[in-house]
């Protein structure tokens, strides 16, 4: 559940596991252990998660010895205190300490009983990645930091992720390159705020353009994407870089979460709306063709119609390629959740239908500019109903088209016929 990293950490856990001999089952009721990684970013994605391990506990019940755990920021938040909520719960992982797994289960098997392990001060050990783990697959994630400082009033995520650490680009670079050499053709790097990537130097010698410069020369890879960027600390080199490095893709998420400086200023986000502005203008002007898409928090603690109607302007102004757009849900521990006064529950759900109605029609509008053109789709497989073949372009969106060859992880050119709020349709060319 929840973001990228979690899937990233996911992929983490289950290369330990194959190591151990354990194959991975789509069947819950046929495993003999179960993890879930979980999200608590928003109450909603906190109670999906709690709602989840309900369920799993009704097979332990059946089966006793099935092993249940839970790992992710619900994990690293609620510690043992987990255990009360869900009796049949044997183990609990923080965001720091997935290399315990194995240990822990042999623990287990030993000595029976419950584990917790959620040590926010370790350091992370990230994985070597397994000789055959990705193979068939096309892309992959890789983090490249861990944690946050910015501490936005909203925000959990320094919580339970700890402070900003970055990993050795020879680390990276190690590791990406190891995914190309099982098929993987496009990365995804992954940080709460990839902008403040340093390690070690200044920032033009360690930074994080200078790891995209080392990224884009691997032979084999065909492209880079990250997130997520925070707009304070964009940098020019890094907005350069779209124009001067081929596999990087033109495609920034940069979250605005709010179009209104008031709201933005208690949000303790560390940039103005018109600041923004300027930074899409920027990236405009080096492509004119990136894809800009973005978060939008509605009904913030103190938020008025007023505050909501220049979010939208702010909106049209723009015209993203898409947003995600939730509504404010308090989280233990921030500042935000004891501001006051709180946008009624209806007042929040109302502002996000328009909002999302608005961006709705954007979408749909610039996704229908692009038909009758050629556009470059990295190939991932076959479509939901499996008689298309369905992929990327650089800029983002999904195209599901025609074409009787498999041509897995290839760049091909399809010619855009129809276009979707949320996908696009065509037909191969070449």
């Amino acid at each position: 559940m929840g973001c990228q990293m979690n899937e990233y950490d996911s992929d983490h856990v289950g290369r330990l596991l194959q190591a151990e001999d354990f194959k991975p089952s789509e069947d819950p009721s046929k495993a003999d252990l179960i993890l879930i990684n979980t999200c608590t970013v928003r109450d909603k994605a906190e109670q999906k998660a709690y709602s989840l391990l309900g369920r799993m506990m009704g097979l332990k019940k059946r089966s006793p010895d099935l092993l249940i755990g839970v790992m992710g920021c619900i994990a690293q938040q609620k510690g043992s205190a987990l255990f009360e909520r869900f009796p049949g719960l044997d183990f609990v992982i923080g965001t720091k300490e997935l290399e315990t797994v194995p240990r822990i289960l042999e623990k287990l098997a030993r000595e029976g009983g419950r584990v917790v392990a959620a040590d926010l001060t370790k350091p992370s050990v990230f994985p070597d990645t397994s000789p055959d783990y990705f193979k068939n697959r096309v892309k992959s994630f890789v983090t490249i930091m861990e944690g946050c400082n910015n501490f936005c009033s909203y925000c959990i995520v320094p919580y339970v992720r700890g402070r900003e650490v970055s990993r050795p680009p020879e680390e990276i670079i190690k590791e990406t390159k190891k995914l190309v050499e099982q098929g993987v053709k496009e990365v995804t790097l992954l940080g709460q705020n990839v902008n403040s990537y340093r390690s070690g130097g200044s920032q033009a010698e360690g930074g994080f353009s200078s790891l995209l410069r080392k990224l884009n020369k691997i032979e084999g890879l065909l492209r880079i994407r990250f997130t997520t960027s925070h707009p304070k600390d964009l940098s020019d080199d890094l907005i350069h870089c779209f124009k001067d490095l081929d596999k990087l893709c033109a495609h920034i998420h940069l979250p605005l979460q709010s179009g209104s400086n008031h709201v933005l200023n208690s949000m303790k986000r560390g940039y103005s709306e018109e600041h923004y502005l300027d930074l899409v203008e920027k990236l405009r002007r080096v492509d004119q063709d990136v894809a800009i898409t973005s978060d939008i928090i509605v009904g913030f603690p103190g938020e008025t119609e007023r505050d909501f109607e220049l979010t939208l302007g702010v909106i049209k102004k723009i015209e993203f390629d898409n947003i995600y757009s939730f509504k404010y849900s308090d989280r233990e521990g921030t500042l935000a959740s004891a501001m006051e006064p709180k946008v009624p529950f209806q007042d929040r759900a109302t502002r996000l239908q328009t909002l999302q109605n608005l961006q709705k029609g954007i979408t749909l509008n610039k996704n229908r500019k692009l038909v009758g053109q050629r556009i470059e789709v990295l190939v991932e497989g076959r479509s939901k109903r499996g008689n298309e073949l369905t992929g990327r372009t650089g800029s983002n969106k999904v195209v599901n088209f025609d074409c009787e060859s498999e041509l897995l992880g290839d760049l091909v050119k399809v010619r855009i016929n129809n276009a979707y709020p949320n996908s696009l349709k065509g037909e191969f060319v070449y």
